[in-house]
């Protein structure tokens, strides 16, 4: 059974999709306060910059090096939700338990003109200036949720169309990777979902799509080819509508031949690692999360 505190990630989406689907000039609660769910971590340094010319935050544990490895971290949100802001505190939970530092960016969102494959160009921009700065590729690991789960990959696929190495790996929580709508936990997770809507998904994928073919290997993970990535990690709570997306996922990254690990957390909603800090069972996520990242960065102790 789920802990009463991470039902505070089901009452969160309820009250944002109320908010959501009927605005009102009072509501306390909107799709722009996502960190009312994480706890503070402490310890951490916050700074604005300019990545490749993408707006970015860094979080820096206390103790970490300005040349050590770094996550580069992509926000959910449907790409008309989130940002950098919104999830800086439980990218900073997950940089303080690897020992790194996180560059968290604000892609555009489809209200700005977020179209594909801005958000995608966006963030091989900062993975590139990630580069620049001398962090090898093998000392960078990609990290995202939902539709920041989908750029963690789709990224990746764009940066090695350019020539660029291959990060170290990707830790995924929740990806958004099936734009077809091909999943049945779509239909079997409807009423225990407690963000989405059918209907709601596939016009987010739509409007995200602006015509382009979601069978395109460059907009649809689950159709590129993911042979040479590093290792994936993928975190899921088995109440999410979005659920089958993860389990797609990890079956098309292994049959590239890809490393992959999936966890699927029982009771557990759509992002329920947003309450890190508060919620035992996010926290174990991220304890998860770096456990496994770390040897990958080629951290030891």
């Amino acid at each position: 059974m789920a802990s009463k505190e991470s039902r505070r990630v089901d009452i969160y989406w309820q009250t944002v999709l109320q908010s959501t689907l009927n605005p009102q000039p009072e509501n306390l609660v909107t799709n722009a306060q996502w960190d009312l769910l994480t706890g503070e971590p402490g310890g951490v340094d916050y700074l604005e910059i300019d990545a490749g010319g993408v707006p970015a935050l860094w979080a820096m544990p206390h103790g970490t090096a300005h040349d050590g490895p770094a996550l580069l971290c992509f926000h959910g949100g449907g790409y008309v939700g989130g940002s950098m802001f919104t999830h800086r505190k439980m990218f900073a939970h997950l940089a303080k338990a690897i020992g790194v530092r996180a560059l968290s960016i604000d892609y555009t969102l489809l209200p700005q003109g977020g179209v594909f494959p801005r958000p995608v160009v966006e963030g091989v921009a900062a993975y590139q200036w990630l580069l620049d700065q001398g962090i090898p590729a093998g000392r960078i690991v990609f990290t995202g949720d939902s539709a920041g789960g989908q750029l963690a990959i789709t990224v990746q696929l764009r940066a090695r169309e350019q020539g660029l190495p291959l990060p170290a790996g990707a830790m995924l929580i929740s990806p958004w990777t099936d734009l077809e709508m091909n999943g049945e936990s779509l239909d079997y997770n409807a009423g225990k979902d407690a963000i989405f809507n059918k209907q709601w998904i596939t016009d987010m994928a739509a409007a995200f799509l602006n015509g382009h073919d979601p069978r395109d290997s460059e907009t649809m993970p689950l159709h590129a080819d993911l042979r040479g990535f590093g290792p994936i990690y993928i975190q899921v709570g088995d109440q999410e509508m979005l659920l089958d997306d993860s389990r797609m996922l990890a079956k098309h990254a292994q049959q590239a031949g890809v490393d992959v690990t999936i966890d699927e957390f029982p009771d557990q909603q759509h992002s329920f690692q947003m309450a890190a800090g508060l919620a035992p069972e996010a926290d174990d996520a991220i304890t998860r999360f770096a456990a496994w990242a770390r040897p990958k960065l080629g951290i030891t102790g």
